[in-house]
């Protein structure tokens, strides 16, 4: 067991920064980015790899996963994502986390890493965090038991933070923010008027700290 790495899911969002800079704390990372679209210059490619120039990780491993595109929009979250007031549907988030999670057991195998880290947040909110919770539970007794990997765990740090709380540790834990992406748009610039941008501004308005990516656009 190589226990100084550890595989993180990134996918150039600001949870992915967070929990990448708290795996840096105390392990070499091996960052996984699920490449699902095929669409040349995708932001959120773009985000991932200014991240890899911040956390220099160990590896680094792109996931050809153009199968998964042709359901991303058959998934019962969709309607409910559209407004930023209601929160995304649990089931269909964790589905998605299926394969992404194997993946990164298979990756964790290889490498022998000690620890997967992925972004996951819930928020507070009873039922749900206790579905995700056993969510990871089941997953750890997979890989520990059935699979042998018995000292593999297995790390949601953000999970039960609310979004301002996900920025105040991130600026704790040096998270680059300037190296994110939230706009659904696919700009050279971040419209500010979508759902994930409106999200990430109200997220650091209630942290009381200035977004980077708005202070660099103004200098």
């Amino acid at each position: 067991m190589a226990k100084d790495l550890a595989i993180v899911l990134n996918n150039g969002s600001i949870n992915s920064a967070v929990a990448t800079a708290l795996a840096s704390q105390k392990y070499r990372p091996v960052m996984l980015y699920a490449e699902i679209t095929q669409r040349p210059g995708s932001r959120t490619r773009a985000a991932y790899e200014q991240q890899i120039q911040h956390f220099k990780p160990y590896r680094e491993h792109i996931l050809q996963m153009p199968f998964l595109d042709a359901l991303q929009g058959s998934t019962a979250s969709q309607s409910v994502m559209s407004d930023p007031r209601m929160p995304a549907a649990l089931s269909p988030m964790l589905q998605e986390f299926l394969p992404l999670l194997s993946a990164a057991a298979r990756y964790a195998s290889h490498y022998q890493a000690a620890a997967i880290y992925l972004g996951l947040r819930i928020g507070g909110q009873g039922e749900e965090l206790a579905r995700a919770t056993e969510y990871l539970q089941i997953w750890s007794e997979l890989l520990q038991l059935p699979c042998g990997l018995q000292e593999l765990e297995i790390h949601a740090p953000l999970l039960e933070l609310e979004p301002w709380q996900v920025i105040d540790v991130g600026v704790q834990a040096a998270a680059p923010f300037e190296r994110t992406w939230s706009c659904l748009e696919e700009g050279s610039e971040p419209c500010w008027a979508c759902r994930g941008c409106r999200a990430r501004e109200s997220a650091f308005q209630q942290a009381g700290k200035p977004d980077p990516m708005r202070v660099v656009r103004k200098l």
